[in-house]
């Protein structure tokens, strides 16, 4: 049987957004961002972080410095007992015109064929239309969180659900999957 995921965006969603986060110093958790993720871990949903990553091709940051910059973002999750099932990234500007920067679906389709995932059944959530988009694009249910600077309340009639944090989404997340 396909696995069900949550596609978290991660500046906006959940880290503070920084502008082309850059140091593992900068890198902050949102508040509640743990307990949403253990409780997406506890009703068995893969938890894939999806994230347009440009600072790469800016030169701001290297991949071995993202690493790191995830591989925090795991450790400080764990320690919830929490946890991130794979890291999906965008290293290319914008203007590069790629094919796996959001809100191009590609990289949710990867994941969604290197892990087994049903789209159909799996949420996107997101701070940013592109988000949406992508999550849309991809066939999967959308959730707006309202915790980042990208938030557009417009793109609204766009989503399935808007909620203030990570944790209320999830919280929905569970109760709709039920459904």
């Amino acid at each position: 049987m396909a696995e069900i995921a949550v596609f978290l965006d991660r500046d906006g969603t959940i880290a503070r957004d920084v502008r082309y986060c850059c140091r593992v110093e900068d890198f902050e958790i949102l508040p509640t961002v743990p307990q949403a993720i253990r409780l997406l871990n506890q009703h068995g949903f893969k938890i894939i972080v999806v994230t347009n990553q440009s600072g790469i091709a800016r030169g701001y940051l290297t991949e071995k410095t993202l690493f790191q910059i995830h591989q925090y973002m795991k450790d400080k999750l764990a320690r919830y007992d929490a946890r991130v099932d794979a890291i999906y990234y965008c290293p290319h500007h914008a203007d590069d015109g790629c094919q796996c920067r959001k809100p191009k679906p590609v990289l949710l389709l990867r994941a969604a064929k290197e892990l087994g995932i049903d789209l159909s059944r799996s949420y996107t959530v997101g701070d940013g239309e592109i988000d949406i988009k992508a999550g849309r694009a991809a066939s999967c249910r959308t959730v707006l969180v309202t915790t980042g600077p990208n938030v557009k309340r417009g793109i609204a009639e766009s989503c399935d659900y808007i909620a203030d944090t990570l944790l209320e989404a999830a919280e929905w997340i569970v109760k709709d999957a039920r459904l």
